[in-house]
């Protein structure tokens, strides 16, 4: 039975993407323990960043030595196997490189298809620690023991629940022609688009958003066939930067320590001149910035916890995609496609904000506000929504969230970031820590801000398993004022431990 193991301790997982799948690894490895890994899609493990929507040029951007999740075979031991594989196709990465792996910038999909068989060894296993389910959560019921239920009228039992849904697809801008949405030139959700190969080559396309998302369907496209413009359009009008080249990256010293240091970053602005500081000190010594902002990395979730919620609004209205273009950049290879689609006039990046929709005869008329103040119009047969992934739990229609929010167990965040946790257990509208519904990575960025990437989502998987399948934890649903130990000094040691590599 799913809902038995003996006198051992079961953990129901809702969530079979990267962050569900690594903790459910992690803690299935563990003594007499049970882990039941939920999810709907066919296939689990590889999740919306390294999945099937993913291809052969959308590549990882970091390297693979910060890609190691504390797993064995390790990432770069999986891909050592495959040298010589042509479906692998790690020459150019190998070539960029010079020869070190770790080093390398290698496809997305190795890295799902490396999840996925790790998930299905362990899933095989004949004692049985880590069972996977195939179907959709939908309520998560608070009782003696808890219990998840399946769309289909299964019910799930164990001793605790972890949230790892990982991103939801975005959201459309608002406008005042709302009615567009609905049409089939409007694409929702870029990773689920499978007309793209069918859209005509010379087609005019308007992005909106010129992050990450933004460059993956802008090659994706190209690599295509697609010759008509692009047009990408975001507030700021800011591309991400772009990552060291590898021998670059591990030539040179690395930055003074410490890097954004929270006792000098109490606020914004305080953490922007800290970081400014840093910089330049580094450049003086003869380090690029980008290593700057890579140390930096361990520290974000202990300074973003220290900020009140009035600093971080002001961060997120003033600082966010300042942070991100330097935060979250592109692979070089993927740099240089990037830049050939600029160079040819092929992609152009606008700032402003989407004023309205029009209907044509040729396609859709698209007025944009200017940075400026100025109205201009782009004639689009397709609009795709690279706006990147939603997280505004108060509005999200999705059943499992929507039962625990309406029952007072789960609270989404002020600012629309994700839920509330403390030390990933999810709190109640009481602001009490529950003692067996937790979350983990996206879901829980109202408390971390920086937990969507590999090396920090591995950390607060660890260090979470480790909680939760300690032999001294107890359970049960009541609720329970933990005390505020920030994970956050736990996380920092992980962080640089299992394999990020700063």
């Amino acid at each position: 039975m799913l809902n038995a193991w003996g006198a051992g301790r079961t953990l129901l997982v809702v969530g079979g993407g990267f962050s569900g799948t690594l903790f459910a690894l992690v803690a299935a490895a563990q003594p007499r323990v049970r882990v039941i890994l939920i999810e709907q899609a066919t296939r689990a493990g590889r999740g919306l960043a390294y999945g099937d929507a993913c291809d052969p040029q959308h590549l990882l951007n970091v390297p693979v030595a910060r890609m190691e999740v504390g797993l064995s075979p390790t990432f770069a031991q999986w891909l050592g196997d495959r040298r010589s594989d042509p479906a692998a196709d790690l020459d150019p990465a190998l070539d960029e490189a010079e020869g070190h792996l770790g080093s390398a910038f290698v496809g997305r999909q190795l890295f799902g298809a490396y999840l996925a068989e790790c998930l299905e060894t362990a899933a095989a296993a004949p004692e049985g620690a880590l069972v996977r389910v195939r179907g959709e959560a939908v309520k998560v019921e608070k009782g003696q023991r808890p219990a998840v239920h399946l769309a289909d009228g299964r019910r799930l039992e164990g001793d605790m629940v972890v949230l790892a849904t990982g991103h939801l697809p975005p959201r459309p801008p608002r406008c005042r022609d709302a009615w567009f949405y609905d049409t089939p030139q409007f694409v929702a959700d870029p990773w689920c688009w499978p007309e793209s190969a069918d859209l005509p080559p010379d087609a005019p396309v308007l992005l909106i958003g010129a992050g990450l998302t933004m460059v993956d369907v802008a090659l994706k496209l190209a690599a295509q066939g697609h010759r008509g413009p692009l047009l990408a359009v975001s507030r700021h009008g800011l591309l991400p930067h772009t990552h060291l080249p590898p021998a670059q990256a591990h030539a040179g010293p690395a930055p003074a320590a410490p890097v954004l240091d929270p006792e000098a970053a109490p606020g914004p602005v305080a953490a922007l001149r800290h970081l400014r500081a840093a910089a330049r000190a580094a450049k003086a010594a003869g380090i690029p910035w980008q290593k700057v902002m890579d140390a930096a990395r361990p520290r974000v979730a202990d300074v973003w916890s220290r900020w009140t919620l009035k600093d971080k609004a002001r961060f997120l209205r003033h600082g966010r995609t300042l942070w991100d273009v330097h935060r979250h950049r592109m692979a070089p290879r993927i740099a240089a496609g990037m830049a050939a689609l600029l160079a040819t006039g092929r992609l152009q990046v606008m700032a402003g904000r989407i004023h309205g929709f029009r209907r044509t005869d040729a396609g859709t008329r698209v007025s944009i506000r200017t940075q400026a103040g100025g109205v201009t119009g782009f004639d689009a047969a397709t609009v795709v929504n690279c706006t990147g992934p939603r997280s505004d739990f108060a509005a999200i229609g999705v059943p499992v969230f929507e039962d625990l929010r309406r029952s007072g167990l789960l609270v989404p965040d002020a600012l629309g970031l994700g839920i509330e946790t403390r030390d990933c257990a999810v709190l109640d509208r009481f602001g009490d820590a529950s003692r067996w519904l937790f979350a983990l990575g996206p879901l829980t960025r109202p408390a971390w801000w920086e937990i969507t990437a590999v090396p920090e989502i591995a950390a607060q998987v660890h260090r979470l398993a480790e909680t939760l399948t300690a032999p001294g934890r107890t359970t049960g649903a009541a609720p329970d004022r933990a005390p505020r130990p920030s994970m956050a000094d736990a996380l920092r040691k992980d962080f640089l431990n299992i394999g990020a590599g700063i």
